[in-house]
């Protein structure tokens, strides 16, 4: 069945939908968000969920009144919901860190052997593989290609773990994983895969693509209050280090022994986020009600508008690792000739209340085998609407045809209006300090 779309609207309802912001030459206008890849919108029923449980919010695992009873009640059900919105295994345990990066830094603590990355990755899953060993495989202009210097690298010798992205969080291209984590297995290694960018667009099954851990952040999928997810086959992480040493991590401490607890209690001591937690599990719940067809589908037309949009602007060029991507998640990036990406972005948000982001974005080795100094990145989410597109793509077509309207400069390496006319604080309760924004 074709998946009924109406690109006129958002697919879900996210915070700050009908934000209002200054622009620098007077007057306010509605903000468009093309930074999801960054940090996402809450989701309405992720603010939800929070307002419920904001009155009864108490210690989690350490207290007999009701209030903590029912904190840590929502803590621990929310495993489930993340279990349920990835298919996970029976041998896979759910573990609440912080973000991407806190879980897969937890992980690399466990792993007993190297680890081929590619080098195509965000940092998170670049620079955690050291302790045993880092071995990176030079992506080529094809997946293929790459699939099989993946495959030539791990039967050089033996390697614990092949961590892949699961889409690139610089152009959104995905990776076949069910044909990479069965690859992991022939040779003898297990697959770790770094859904921050994957997972707020596709749904994932583990049990399905035999994929062996797999690590998210709450902020990229609508549930932005500071935590994140590691999942995974319980055994390496029942035998790791305890990631931090404290409270609820152990079940016995002696003045010189110690019983450290099994997985995911082993590796997370102190008093968890249980609001964060809550907001990620019902941030997952909310996407598992959504046809993912319908998803999909809605995503890929205000994709594809976007890139032929801009495509067909002079000094435009469209940002890809390969020629062969099987699909592509909402995210484009691209470069404008004679522009440096920062001050494009500056002009966008100035004078046409758009955000997008613009830098190396955390993925230095990718940008410089694709030979550029930056880019900028515009991408896609629940709350984007065709609209939305289309103000992007006439923004840009104005500064190819006439120019910024306004003065900016670079100050320690950030493009600025100059002068900036905007307040860039929230208001604050009288006698409270401000909220810097800039």
């Amino acid at each position: 069945m074709t998946a009924v779309i109406d690109p006129t609207c958002a697919i879900a309802a996210v915070s700050g939908a009908d934000l209002r912001v200054p622009l620098v030459q007077g007057g306010t206008s509605t903000y468009a968000n093309f930074d999801y890849a960054a940090s996402a919108p809450a989701l309405k029923q992720v603010t939800d969920r929070i307002s419920q449980l904001l009155p009864f919010y108490a210690s989690v695992h350490r207290g007999a009144g009701y209030a903590s009873r029912i904190s840590t009640e929502c803590y621990e059900a929310s495993r489930g919901s993340v279990a349920r919105f990835l298919d996970a295994d029976d041998d896979q345990v759910v573990v609440f860190t912080r973000n991407t990066t806190d879980s897969l830094n937890l992980l690399a603590g466990c792993v007993p052997g190297e680890t081929v990355v590619l080098d195509i990755e965000h940092h998170a899953n670049f620079l955690p593989w050291t302790k045993h060993g880092r071995r990176v495989v030079r992506a080529a202009n094809t997946v293929e290609e790459t699939i099989q210097r993946v495959v030539a690298e791990l039967c050089s010798k033996p390697a614990a773990l092949l961590a892949v992205t699961g889409a690139s969080n610089v152009t959104g291209e995905v990776l076949p994983l069910e044909r990479l984590a069965t690859i992991a297995h022939l040779c003898g290694a297990r697959i770790l895969v770094d859904a921050a960018q994957l997972a707020p667009h596709r749904r994932i099954s583990l049990r399905e693509s035999g994929i062996d851990y797999l690590a998210f952040s709450g902020h990229k999928l609508y549930a932005p209050f500071g935590s994140g997810v590691l999942v995974g086959r319980r055994d390496w992480l029942d035998q790791g280090e305890p990631y931090l040493a404290g409270g609820g991590a152990v079940r016995e401490v002696g003045v010189t022994a110690v019983e450290w607890a099994c997985a995911p209690q082993r590796h997370e001591a102190g008093s968890p986020n249980v609001l964060g937690a809550a907001a990620i599990a019902a941030a997952c719940d909310a996407l598992a009600a959504i046809d993912p067809t319908e998803l999909v589908a809605h995503e890929r037309f205000l994709a594809d508008r976007l890139r032929d949009g801009l495509s067909a602007i002079p000094g435009v060029d469209l940002v890809n690792i390969w020629s062969d991507s099987p699909d592509c998640v909402g995210i484009v990036a691209f470069t404008i000739a004679d522009y440096a990406p920062g001050q494009v972005a500056a002009y966008l948000s100035a004078e046409h209340a758009i955000g997008l982001r613009d830098g190396r974005f955390c993925a230095h080795p990718l940008l410089t085998s694709l030979g550029l100094d930056a880019a900028l990145r515009a991408s896609i989410g629940l709350g984007t609407t065709a609209a939305d597109v289309d103000r992007l793509i006439e923004a840009v077509t104005t500064l190819i045809t006439n120019g910024p309207t306004w003065t900016y400069a670079a100050t320690d390496g950030h493009w600025n209006p100059t002068p900036e006319t905007r307040p860039l604080t929230t208001s604050s309760p009288e006698g409270a300090a401000p909220c810097l924004i800039g």
